[in-house]
């Protein structure tokens, strides 16, 4: 089969290699029609090189026909639509059994002290082979893999796999009184999403976004937008009472704009061996912290920071006197996707797409075109916003 695989940082390439197989009994084949490039991609192609071996296969939003399934999965049968969660989860454990998917006890890779394996991200998660692909294996397929309606074109259902319950989740953590203000930092795919779910549960929503394609694609859902400027915390606590607004969620992570020396160390752990580049990593790493330091200063006094963005360095400085002195909440990690699961389906079964899934996608193309939209992701060009890929 054909898949996108990681040869190298910022280098990536479309390759043939064996077709996945059935290895345990609750696993399920499924032959992929859509998968997504992610932003969370984009960390494995730019900073988190040491953790990857060539030939990995990369992607973790996939959706598909299911054409084989294990022994023990009496719920899905070939031909079944299927969206596969990022996060491998049994669904039995404790932590599964307490909706804390993104921990479960039984794919944890504790060899690294992580949570639950995930699919296609690196030697941190399980290594486990990703969904950018014409096939793919899907460990737990019988808790996994959410099916869906036959009708009705991919995108309005593949965003269930990651995107979509990762902003929900954030706009949950992120706890909006009724009425309240959210401010959502990086409109890229997540903060799309958490804006628009915002404007859906009938809040204020600002956000803080450098592309003018990004800020014009969420002010089509109702989200009033600001330029990243120097002064745009003072500007958007003019129009929140001069206090800030009742929430920031930080939907852009470790490679924030600024904060060069952070950056100059991301890119050296990426050049060095992969041993010592993860050991730089865990024990000398540090993020580009300017979002959630911008996050801590903006959020009124009392407020919440959600943290949908992803973070791995090991010594992030935090200005604790100030998030100790404004009495602030912080939540945060990776989605429970399975948790929201009946929760969004009503959603995206509904015709007036209401969180408008149907207006994310910017680029289409087979899986032999992802180098280069690896590339023009991570540059940002042309409008790009979200990539679908097709097998």
């Amino acid at each position: 089969m054909k898949a996108v695989t990681w040869q190298g940082k910022r280098k990536v390439s479309t390759e043939t290699v064996p077709d996945p197989s059935i290895i345990d009994p609750t696993d399920a084949i499924i032959q992929v029609t859509s998968t997504a490039i992610c932003g969370s991609d984009l960390h494995l192609y730019e900073v988190l090189g040491p953790y990857m071996n060539p030939g990995d296969i990369l992607g973790h939003e996939p959706m598909g026909i299911v054409t084989e399934v294990g022994a023990q999965v009496g719920n899905l049968k070939p031909g079944d639509r299927v969206v596969i969660p990022f996060n491998i989860s049994c669904g039995h454990c404790w932590m599964c059994r307490n909706d804390l998917q993104s921990q479960c006890e039984t794919t944890q890779v504790k060899d690294r002290g992580t949570g639950a394996s995930l699919l296609g991200f690196s030697a941190l998660y399980g290594s486990v082979p990703g969904g950018q692909a014409q096939y793919l294996r899907v460990p737990h397929a019988d808790y996994g893999a959410m099916k869906v309606p036959d009708e009705g074109p991919d995108e309005k259902y593949l965003f269930l796999s990651d995107i979509l319950p990762t902003a929900w989740q954030g706009v949950e953590y992120a706890q909006v009184p009724d009425g309240g203000t959210l401010v959502v930092n990086g409109l890229g795919p997540v903060g799309q999403f958490a804006s628009r779910i915002g404007v859906y549960r009938g809040y204020r929503v600002l956000a803080i976004e450098p592309e003018a394609a990004r800020r014009q694609m969420a002010e089509r859902h109702g989200v009033q937008t600001f330029d990243l400027t120097e002064d745009v915390n003072d500007r958007i606590r003019e129009v929140t009472d001069g206090r800030g607004p009742d929430a920031v969620l930080d939907a852009v992570g470790m490679e924030a704009h600024g904060s060069p020396v952070a950056r100059a160390m991301q890119n050296l752990a990426g050049l060095l061996p992969d041993k010592l580049g993860q050991k730089a990593t865990e024990t000398i790493g540090v993020d580009t912290m300017s979002s959630l330091h911008s996050a801590i200063d903006l959020v009124r006094r009392g407020g919440t920071v959600s943290i949908s963005g992803v973070y791995g360095g090991a010594l992030d400085p935090m200005p604790m006197m100030q998030m100790f002195d404004k009495q602030l909440s912080f939540r945060m990690g990776q989605a429970n996707v399975r948790r929201w699961t009946e929760t969004l389906m009503p959603l995206l079964d509904d015709s007036g797409d209401p969180l408008g899934v149907l207006d994310l996608t910017t680029n289409t193309a087979p899986l032999e075109e992802a180098p280069q939209l690896y590339e023009q992701f991570q540059h940002k060009t042309d409008g790009c916003i979200k990539v679908v890929l097709k097998p």
